[in-house]
């Protein structure tokens, strides 16, 4: 699932209720972890189905998901009250391809929106969160979620798909180790072809019963099979590892994902990843050696050492394929790091994946690269639910 279009974030609040959010927003975002934890409980208190068969229970222990929904309404509001806040586009972008991802639907929104509200209430008081003040928040919801509901109603449309239609029974048709903590799951089924970079959300039912999700970037695909790489990490992960076996099923749901290369320059490629965010590296360069690319490409990898570099031996592959490509390898265990400056080429079109402080530290060591020396374009996806905020 996929379009070219970004979303519509062109909205305004009333000039009533842009003063009240503008007055409140500090309030919000100072109780923010609060309103998140409580808004969750409430929620699924009320609705335990969305805790076992559609929100991923790690992300929920860590607070990662509840970090992510809370921030994005309060990212969305500031940009609502703030003439010089950034456009959340990218974010609203990530979101949409995120609940396409694991069948959201339109009727699911006002759920979120009573407990959310119920959640501020709840935090801030009934004095402070008056009804005016409801009423003022209560439309920055429904612009942010409407922005939301269209963009991924054209998602689903791309696929030609039913909205919320998209969990694919798969048979797992290859199981390969790549490493101690990495394996490679053939996934084949009525499923769509993926854009190289795009991911898929797998299913499996864990033994109390609970049918839980976890997003893996497809390294190689069609629309017959994706292959996907799967680190032990996680109970989804080491379900797959430990109990799923060539011949038995999960579901898959059809691909979904905006961090895909831009095949309309002819700039350099360089895929710069760490640990298991090689894998949508991996997807991209696969893609680029199939279809005979003459672009220049260079890979970048920093993992701990060689033998926890799972994807070392697909990655030659491809380059082989590709002809004119480079990898370049940075292992922490002896003692060696990515400098942005010295490896990454002038007017580059640069993609991202790692972990958090990756990213961040990388991001930055980009933007310090100036005139000619910087890239065309920075892309990035880091392997969590609020990967819009690194």
């Amino acid at each position: 699932m996929h379009v070219s279009d970004q979303p519509t974030t062109r909205a305004h609040l009333t000039p009533e209720h842009e003063e009240i959010v503008s007055a409140t927003l500090p309030a919000v975002g100072e109780n923010i972890g609060t309103i998140a934890e409580t808004f969750y409980h409430r929620m699924f208190s009320a609705h335990p189905e969305l805790l076992r068969d559609t929100f991923n229970r790690g992300n929920q222990h860590s607070g990662a998901q509840q970090k992510a929904l809370a921030a994005s309404v309060a990212t969305f509001a500031t940009m609502l009250v703030d003439p010089e806040a950034p456009d959340p586009v990218t974010m609203l972008s990530r979101i949409a391809h995120k609940h396409v991802s694991v069948g959201i639907v339109e009727d699911q929104y006002p759920i979120v929106r009573k407990h959310l509200f119920d959640a501020i209430r709840e935090v801030l008081g009934a004095d402070t969160f008056t009804a005016e003040v409801e009423e003022a928040w209560d439309e920055v919801y429904w612009l942010m979620a409407r922005v939301l509901i269209d963009h991924e109603s054209a998602l689903y449309s791309s696929d030609g798909v039913t909205p919320g239609e998209v969990f694919r029974e798969v048979t797992v048709t290859g199981v390969e180790k790549l490493s101690e903590t990495v394996s490679a799951f053939e996934l084949s089924g009525e499923l769509s072809s993926p854009l190289p970079g795009q991911y898929t959300s797998v299913g499996v039912v864990l033994d109390d019963g609970a049918r839980q999700l976890r997003q893996y970037s497809i390294i190689d695909g069609d629309a017959g099979h994706y292959r996907i790489a799967v680190e032990r990490d996680g109970e989804v992960s080491q379900h797959l590892q430990d109990h799923v076996a060539v011949g038995d099923t999960v579901q898959a749901t059809l691909a979904a994902g905006d961090l895909t290369l831009d095949e309309s320059t002819e700039a350099p490629v360089v895929l710069i990843s760490s640990g298991i965010g090689s894998t949508p590296m991996v997807g991209i360069l696969t893609h680029l050696a199939r279809t005979g690319s003459d672009r220049q490409v260079l890979v970048l990898h920093a993992d701990d050492s060689r033998e926890t570099h799972a994807q070392y031996g697909q990655t030659r592959a491809a380059l082989e394929q590709l002809g004119h490509g480079e990898l370049r390898t940075f292992y922490r265990d002896a003692g060696e790091r990515i400098d942005v400056a010295a490896e990454v080429p002038a007017g580059a079109d640069v993609y991202l994946c790692g972990g958090t402080g990756f990213l961040q530290s990388l991001r930055a060591a980009l933007a310090e690269l100036q005139g000619e020396a910087a890239p065309v374009a920075v892309h990035f996806e880091l392997f969590s639910p609020n990967d819009w905020l690194a």
